[in-house]
């Protein structure tokens, strides 16, 4: 199986085992109109989730609902619609969220941060698929799929009281739950690639690079691999993407890592150590941040072979603060 192959009806890239399980889910879930909840981190991809199980069996429109932003008196007319003269200003009706998706499928985006209220009528439409307008004295009848996701753990909003037990157990039919980039490191690659072919294919990142990448945490996950690699083709200097065209989160990265390999050197064979003046590991083994940190610009100075200005812009920070810790750190004469 090619490893960069991205399936046209699900769009998720990469070949991981968590990949391929979610793959074999969509295509389960495509044979049902079951509610489907969606959990993991931010920027795992939840809403790309979403899509494909909607296209695995394309009927009616997919409509996606940010419930963070369903605040305010008028969040009940956005999900339901309103008859016309419901409110003030209210000139003309108006259709809501929930009967554009008739027929279709509603992705509630960020379920947990639904207000309590607006849980109770979604809970309703669950239930009895049907819901009634703001100012309408009738109910609707619906046909729709929902589908539900999170970065919240639901059950501990269950026992703070903000989330309604009985709208966990509706939604919570069939569960899929997206690893964070940091555990599927394979595919960062063809993610990359991807991200990157959007650009054309001039582009080509530098193993170095690409190693810095893997072993990084990304806390945003694939969203923020995609902003990496926007901001890569941006900032270039060439076609060739190095360790300097990174972002500054992926440059303290590196420079931690490099300065963290040093140390285990030191401790190894003190008198084989690459960089002078490196203190010591102290007996707890804990290694103090203004040695952590002064042990980065020394990694970061033999990187840049001494090239200052490299070096600040490899930390992540200007030149006159690296001058002001060279001096502080007694680096410089």
């Amino acid at each position: 199986m090619n490893p960069e192959r991205v399936d046209s009806s699900h769009g998720l890239v990469g070949e991981s085992q968590p990949i391929r399980l979610i793959r074999k889910q969509i295509e389960k879930l495509g044979r049902s109109r079951s509610p489907v909840l969606l959990l993991g981190e931010s920027g795992t991809g939840k809403e790309v989730v979403a899509r494909a199980i909607h296209n695995a069996n394309p009927c009616g429109n997919f409509i996606p609902i940010d419930c963070g932003s369903l605040v305010g008196p008028l969040m009940e007319s956005e999900l339901f619609g309103h008859t016309r003269g419901a409110f003030t200003g209210a000139a003309e009706a108006k259709r809501g969220l929930i009967e554009l998706a008739d027929g279709g499928t509603a992705f509630f985006d960020e379920i947990g941060d639904l207000p309590v209220e607006m849980q109770v009528k979604l809970l309703r439409l669950l239930q009895e698929r049907e819901f009634r307008p703001v100012g309408s004295l009738t109910q609707r009848k619906v046909e729709i799929r929902v589908i539900a996701a999170t970065h919240r753990d639901l059950i501990r909003e269950v026992e703070r009281g903000t989330f309604r037990l009985d709208l966990f157990y509706r939604l919570n039919v069939v569960t899929i739950h997206l690893p964070p980039l940091r555990e599927r490191a394979e595919d960062i690659p063809v993610l990359a690639r991807r991200f990157l072919d959007r650009h054309g294919p001039r582009y080509t990142l530098t193993n170095e690079t690409l190693d810095a990448m893997i072993t990084y945490d990304w806390p945003g996950n694939v969203r923020e691999l995609q902003n990496c690699m926007e901001r890569m083709v941006a900032m270039n200097s060439g076609p060739l993407l190095h360790v300097g065209d990174l972002p500054s989160a992926l440059q303290h990265h590196l420079a931690a890592q490099r300065a963290g390999q040093m140390s285990v050197a030191v401790s190894a064979d003190p008198g084989s150590a690459p960089i002078p003046r490196l203190h010591a590991i102290p007996p707890s083994g804990i290694i103090p941040l203004m040695e952590m940190e002064r042990r980065a610009i020394l990694a970061a100075l033999d990187s840049t072979k001494g090239d200052r200005v490299m070096a600040a812009q490899l930390l992540g920070i200007g030149r006159t603060t690296l001058y002001r810790k060279l001096k502080e750190y007694r680096l410089v004469s």
